[in-house]
């Protein structure tokens, strides 16, 4: 199965697809040069006829680990491919 990675910059709404995994990554408080990675699954529960109308379950894989943008973009998109999640979004400070 081919996984679509995309930024959050990037005009697409991953909130059109049914499951996505996002990852955002950011500079430790105490230390910045640290990399910290927060990995989140997106399985849309119920779809009503208004998109804003739609519930999330939210699962959290990983959180705040020390971790750099490549490593979790690799877990990311292994754990999508396995899961046959078509989308990984990247939200990156």
């Amino acid at each position: 199965m081919s996984v679509r990675v995309v930024s959050t910059d990037e005009s697409v709404d991953p909130s059109a697809a049914a499951d996505y995994v996002r990852v955002r990554t950011f500079s430790a408080p105490e230390d910045d040069t640290v990399t910290l990675a927060t990995i989140e699954r997106f399985v849309e529960k119920a779809h009503c006829e208004e998109p804003t109308d739609s519930t999330w379950k939210v699962r959290t894989l990983v959180l705040e680990q020390p971790m750099s943008l490549d490593q979790a973009m690799g877990f990311a998109t292994c754990y999508a491919e396995r899961k046959h999640i078509p989308l990984v979004v990247a939200d990156n400070e």
